[in-house]
């Protein structure tokens, strides 16, 4: 360990250029955009191993960066395809979307860096709000309302994950990031929880799906990126061997691909997605050892390069023809074809076909499962793959590009060149590491082994994703999209959505209007009577003037109050 005072944090670098930006022309905020993307992956580049940079706060060593090679991996990860982002929306003009990005990404790297957790929390609360943002930006009603239901989970997650580290404080006295282990106190269950939120973990992860195919085009590119992935890293540093871990991983494969083949946007298949990829690096975390630790880490790389540039060109189709819809969508291939190419490079990578990254970091999860005898997980994750070449390899370009169109008025407009260009590096990088892998393996944070070119698991994958494309292609009828949405977890608040109303909202505002109303009538009353008691006795007319000569009560009515006077004095006396 190398204390060098003249190590910055790298998130520091893009928070310096996101308040750099509204202060510059318009024709130059792209390029400056890029400048302080690729800055920032230079530095952390050339970081020297061991660095680590203290600052003293009261009482406490806050740790704002340290270098090893898991957090080095994550950030150089981050950084470029925050570099990449910045291609892919070098037409962006917006100056608060371009600040935001940058604000986002300081926060995710800043999490990868962090050596305690008050640094870590800061940076994990950053991401929220910054990326919010993200999605408004689309100004949309949609978004507006995705956007709230995102931030209601994230600042619940936050909570959590507050809550858990004041009282592992409480607990240790100790604020460093460390290894927590499973059966461990409480505090490290509030801990999880809320890293498991960030991590889209179900039942805490019907956000995902709700706000990413509702954000901006460029912005989306970054959501798929950066706060999941930088959950996983949270769940490597701080909670392998998990046993439940495992467990939960399965079931967030197998649910993604599920609700992926039946959704019809084709940015939400993308985001079930995620939370299936997600589902392995889970698992593999869970697993906890060296080569599924390894296994979580490459996948986690991998899939922030090929799932930002399927983002990309699902981008591309929403920009161009104004229509996110698979039944809406059709016949593009003629005018997208070299969009189709690349996007199909990407799909390929995510589904495990050899010559791609996929194929070389999915085996290393699966792998371990195997090597530590959870022949169940194993069986499960790759009947998970089998959905995800389904979906997004198949389902969704073949009635994007290739099936009738649905609209033959349909207008395509150009699609801006920086986007190809965008894509075309994205995916460089995602065919580099698959045909050598050694360049993605020695950045690990632990040694390799694993030689994932072997006759088995070559035979094994071209099986899965042949008879994969032979069951799709004679049932791509009954797979046709249809209009509408399938509920997920949200249905307990979207369903019961009316009758909550009515008991917490009309019911509420009813109660207020008789409130109101009562109040009203009684404030009346009280001033009639102050303008003429003689009201209690008869009917009383606030326009016509009574002298007690004109309107005389019946005597008893006046013997009784007489009585009553007396009554009210001698319970008065005895008290």
């Amino acid at each position: 360990m190398m204390i060098n005072e003249f190590v910055i944090p790298p998130a520091i670098i893009l928070i310096i250029g996101a308040f750099v930006l509204p202060l510059l022309r318009k024709k130059i905020r792209s390029i400056a955009f890029l400048f302080f993307a690729f800055l920032t992956l230079f530095y952390i580049w050339n970081l020297p191993d061991g660095a680590i940079r203290i600052a003293h706060v009261m009482d406490y060593s806050l740790i704002l960066c340290k270098v090893d090679a898991l957090s080095r991996i994550f950030g150089l990860v981050f950084s470029f395809i925050l570099f990449a982002g910045g291609i892919y929306a070098f037409h962006i003009k917006e100056t608060a979307q371009q600040s935001a990005a940058l604000l986002y990404a300081a926060g995710a790297i800043g999490v990868c860096f962090a050596g305690d957790l008050f640094t870590l929390f800061i940076f994990w609360e950053s991401m929220g709000f910054t990326s919010l943002y993200l999605i408004w930006a689309r100004r949309t009603k949609e978004s507006r309302e995705s956007g709230f239901r995102y931030l209601i989970y994230h600042v619940f997650g936050g909570g959590m994950l507050f809550i858990g580290i004041l009282m592992h404080i409480s607990e240790t006295g100790n604020i460093m990031i460390t290894r927590l282990f499973s059966g461990g106190s409480i505090s490290s269950w509030f801990i999880l929880l809320g890293v498991a939120i960030n991590a889209a973990i179900p039942p805490l992860h019907t956000w995902l799906s709700d706000a990413y195919p509702k954000a901006t085009i460029t912005g989306a590119v970054l959501l798929s990126a950066l706060t999941t992935k930088s959950a996983v890293y949270v769940l490597i540093r701080m909670f392998p061997g998990w046993d439940i871990l495992v467990v939960l991983g399965v079931i967030m494969s197998i649910h993604g691909v599920v609700f992926a083949v039946l959704s019809n946007n084709i940015r939400g298949i993308l985001s079930y997605h995620i939370m299936s990829q997600v589902g392995y690096m889970v698992a593999g975390v869970g697993i906890g050892s060296a080569m599924a630790l390894n296994g979580a880490t490459a996948l986690a790389i991998s899939n922030v390069l090929y799932k930002a540039t399927l983002f990309m060109g699902t981008g591309v189709v929403l920009y161009t023809t104004g229509k996110d819809k698979l039944n809406e969508l059709g016949g593009l291939v003629k005018s997208q074809r070299l969009t189709m190419c690349l996007y199909m490079i990407a799909a390929l990578a995510i589904s495990g076909a050899p010559l791609l990254n996929g194929f070389v970091s999915k085996s290393l999860v699966i792998g371990s499962a195997g090597e530590a005898h959870h022949n169940v997980a194993m069986l499960l994750l790759h009947l998970a793959s089998v959905g995800t070449f389904l979906s997004v390899g198949l389902k969704l370009p073949y009635f994007t590009w290739f099936s009738k169109p649905k609209d033959k008025n349909l207008v395509v407009k150009a699609t801006p060149k920086n986007m190809y260009i965008a894509m075309v590096i994205v995916n460089l990088l995602c065919i580099l590491y698959g045909i050598m892998p050694s360049l993605l393996y020695k950045l690990l944070p632990f040694p390799v082994h694993f030689k994932p070119y072997n006759m088995h698991h070559l035979v094994e994958t071209v099986q899965v994703l042949t008879f994969t494309f032979i069951a799709f292609w004679l049932f791509r009828k009954k797979l046709k999209p249809h209009k509408g949405i399938f509920l997920d977890f949200d249905w307990f608040y979207r369903r019961p959505a009316k009758l909550t109303r009515r008991i917490f909202v009309d019911s509420t505002a009813m109660i207020f209007d008789k409130a109101d109303k009562l109040v009203e009538y009684v404030t009346k009353k009280s001033v009639d009577f102050g303008r003429n008691p003689y009201i209690i006795f008869g009917k009383f007319n606030p326009e016509k003037s009574y002298t007690p000569d004109k309107y005389r009560p019946p005597i008893r009515i006046l013997l009784l109050s007489v009585l009553g006077a007396f009554i009210f004095i001698f319970l008065l006396g005895l008290f």
